[in-house]
Order: C-alpha cells, then structure tokens, then sequence
C-alpha cells in the first residue's frame, strides 16, 4: 500500500495599510489632531458634516501624499479627485467617507525587502490613495453599551496597498517594517501603531503549489503591532489549510484577532463584495498638479534607508549588520555620524551604539532623538575609556549619569570621583597586600596557574570599589610572581 501525498499549499499575502500623516490639522478642515485629547473635543461641523459645511483640502496632506509616492518609487497621478464612498456605520457621522476610487494619487510602486544576507526581493505596491479617517467606537462592557468619540474623524490617511506577492507571515513582517523605515525616513508620520498613526489589515489565502488562481481569502483586522501582523498570519494559514484538509470551503469573511487568545475570529461574511456606491465629490473641485510641484516635493526626500545602509558600510568600513541596525532610527544613524567627526575608530563607535547606547534607551523604552546625550560626550566617554582614565565597569556607568543629566563625561568623572587608580606606587602596595592576604592563590600561580591571575585582580578591585586599573594589577602580579 502506498502512502497518500499530503497536498503542499502556498500562501498568499496581500497588506493594505493605513498610515496617517502627522499634519497639524485634519484633511477638510482646520481642527487640530493631538491624540490623547478629551472625546470629541476635537471636531467641527465640517468634520462633522452637518448641513451647509464644504471641506476644503489640507495642502500639506497632498504635499506629504506626493513624497511618500515618490519613495515608495510610484508614478505620481497629476489628476486629482476625490470621491464618496458610501456607507453607514456609527462612527461616520457624514454616512460617507471622502476617499480617492479610480484617480488614486499613486499607482505601481514598489519596495524591496530583505531575503536572508544581502538578497532582497522585490513586492509591488498597486495604489495608495487619500482619504479621511473615521471616528472610533469605544465598547463599556459595564453599561453594555457602545460610545463614540467623533475626534479621529477627518485625520488624514494615506491606504497604502500592497499586490498579493506576500508567501510568508515572515515576508508580510519585513515588508511592513522596511515600508515603516521607509516612511520614517519620509517624516511625514510617527508611524506609532499604539497611537493607530500606522494600521494594517492582511488579506490572507492559500492555493496548491502550481496553482495559478488565487484562493478564496480572509481579512485579518485589529492588527495592533507587527508581531500580531506575523502570529494572526501564521495562525490563519494553519486554519485555512485545516480547513481545506477537513474537506470544507474556506468562506470569503473578516476576522478578527485575538491578541490574548492567540486565534483569529469570524467578524462578518464577504461572500459577496460590498456596494459603496462610490460617486465623484461634488464639494471638492477636480484639478491638476503642476510637474514643477511634483518636482520640488521630490527635492525633499532625504537619503532612504537601504541607501544610507550601503553608504555606511562603505564610508565607515562597518558591518552590514552594523548598519542595519544603525538605519532603523534615522537619528540614531545621523548621532552615529556625529559621533565619527570627533572619534575615528567607527567600529567601536557601533559597538557602544549599538549596544550600551541601545540598552540604556530600551530600559528608558525611549529613542535617541528624546534624550540628552550628545555626540560629543559620547566620544568623550570612550576618550577616557581609551587613555584608562575609567575602566569598562565605570564606562557604563557614567553613559547612564550622562544620558539621565545631560552633563560631560568629565564632569560626572570628577563630580563621582569614578576615576582609575593607575599609578604605580598605590597598585604595588594593593598587590602586595593581596599576596599576603591569599597565600594559596599565590602558589597556584607560581606553578603555573594563570587563570588564578583573574582571582587577584577581582579582590584588587574589590578593595578600591572598582576603581584599580584591572590591566595594569594583573601586569603587576605577572611581573612579581611569575617572571620575579
């Protein structure tokens, strides 16, 4: 008897994101957008659409619009419309939402994500358009009701939404954080997913390895943070090949997911595609944009980061995973240059960066950009790290003083009294307190176990509370023990 084949599936992924972009006012009107605000403190009958109130657009959301086309490597539409997309739910309290339908203001662009080391591979993007958000329903289990704060409503969104070139829950993750870094890099957007500035929705289905035609799909929704984006994934494509394994139909639905549960759960039937009735706007005017504003707006954007990444490895002789790690904050990349005017041993700059630096502002759960430190205390620091002034120990501490004050290594080195005993005349009388207190140890060493050395070195720094210079201790014992 021969044994059945179990059917290979391959997996389909396609994002749409909803980035909101930072403006200081709403898309159709002049309310402010601060998050955090009072409920619905935040709105005006425009937002709000009551009778008799005409949206004008917010310029900067075209500007902002346009520059996040041209990064993310789009024909940029010169034709401007928007339309209405028509739909009744509580928090859109026009019944309609003002979006963009056939004209959005960008099509077929592209980015490339990382496959393994150095190998990267390319996913198209179909469109991004503009609209404005909805407001956001707020569910009081204690009085079983539903409320609504109407403040989001009207902030601006840029739908970015990518082709169904996805194969991997793993591939969706690094599309969503090289698309991310690279709208970070654009500075239109915090891109902060606890403050909903960056949304995504994943479209997911599964076929059989050959098959050309797309399977039926579900739509992941309340994605709140890239790792969600990756485990809803995972666990959906389990789902849909049990599914299919059981001999059932995948239903076309959304479903939402269960961030403590760990599941995805049926929200709503799709079978069949809603109407939004889509119509031209008849309160905003269509118009063209000019080639010469487009062509400004692109002398904006700075350095992206995949090219800043291969400038670093090439003009500061880092490792690739150096830089990688140097690139995914903007400011942390430009502190490091900083950092390479007044220190030229980049490599060591990477490792205080990438590593103590990086530690000090995770236990803060902060960014570079938020603290303190300056370029110049920090090669300050390794200045005397380097001459012995300090030692490794006390190296870290004064990083952690400086980022907390915002005062000099040498300030806080001095102010501490942190610095190394170095001099010859005080190390030689520990050393020789050391050799009469731990008379074994000695023994040990003068037969030839120099691994006890590091025993001798420790009790030396013990007794000056960490302030001997350890190398120049261990110099000393060698020198009197072993070579006497």
């Amino acid at each position: 008897m021969t044994e059945t084949t179990q059917q290979q599936y391959e997996t389909v992924i396609g994002l749409e994101v909803h980035l909101q972009l930072s403006t200081k006012t709403k898309i159709f009107c002049g309310c402010a957008i601060v998050f955090g605000k009072a409920p619905n403190t935040q709105t005006c009958p425009v937002c709000l659409g009551l009778p008799g109130t005409l949206p004008v657009l917010n310029k900067q959301v075209l500007d902002y619009s346009i520059k996040v086309a041209i990064a993310l490597n789009f024909s940029v539409n010169s034709f401007i419309k928007f339309d209405r997309k028509n739909y009744y739910y509580p928090d859109l309290p026009k019944g309609y939402q003002i979006s963009q339908f056939d004209h959005p203001i960008a099509s077929d662009g592209h980015i490339m994500i990382p496959i393994g080391e150095n190998n990267f591979k390319r996913i198209n993007i179909t469109r991004a358009h503009m609209e404005e958000d909805a407001g956001k329903l707020i569910h009081d289990n204690a009085s079983n009701a539903s409320l609504v704060d109407y403040n989001r409503t009207g902030t601006p969104l840029l739908e970015i939404v990518s082709e169904p070139e996805l194969r991997s829950a793993q591939e969706a993750y690094d599309y969503l954080q090289t698309l991310k870094l690279t709208l970070q890099y654009c500075n239109v957007s915090d891109c902060d997913m606890e403050k909903g500035s960056l949304r995504c929705d994943a479209n997911v289905s599964i076929r059989p390895v050959g098959e050309t035609e797309l399977g039926t799909k579900t739509e992941l929704k309340n994605l709140n943070s890239f790792k969600a984006v990756k485990a809803s994934i995972e666990y959906e494509v389990k789902r849909q090949k049990s599914v299919l394994e059981a001999g059932e139909k995948i239903i076309q639905e959304t479903r939402l997911w269960d961030e403590n549960k760990l599941i995805s759960q049926s929200m709503r039937s799709k079978e069949e595609a809603h109407d939004y009735k889509y119509f031209p706007e008849p309160d905003l005017v269509p118009f063209t944009i000019e080639a010469s504003v487009i062509d400004e707006i692109a002398k904006t954007i700075v350095e992206g980061p995949q090219e800043k990444r291969e400038r670093l490895v090439k003009d500061y002789a880092i490792s690739d995973y150096d830089a990688r790690i140097l690139i995914q904050d903007p400011e942390l990349s430009r502190f490091f240059e900083e950092c390479t005017k007044t220190y030229k041993d980049t490599k060591k700059i990477c490792n205080w960066i990438n590593g103590q630096v990086l530690t000090e502002l995770n236990s803060r759960k902060t960014k570079i950009a938020n603290i303190s430190l300056k370029p110049e205390n920090l090669t300050q620091l390794m200045d005397q790290l380097d001459s012995g002034v300090i030692n490794n120990l006390a190296a870290k501490d004064v990083l952690g003083l400086m980022i907390d004050s915002g005062q000099s290594a040498d300030t806080i080195i001095k102010e501490k009294g942190l610095a190394q005993v170095s001099d010859d005349g005080t190390l030689d009388k520990i050393v020789d307190e050391l050799i009469q207190e731990h008379q074994t140890i000695v023994t040990q060493i003068k037969e030839g176990k120099e691994s006890a050395i590091g025993f001798l070195v420790g009790q030396a720094m013990r007794k000056t509370q960490g302030k001997a210079n350890p190398k120049k201790i261990g110099d000393i014992i060698k020198r009197r023990l072993l070579h006497a």
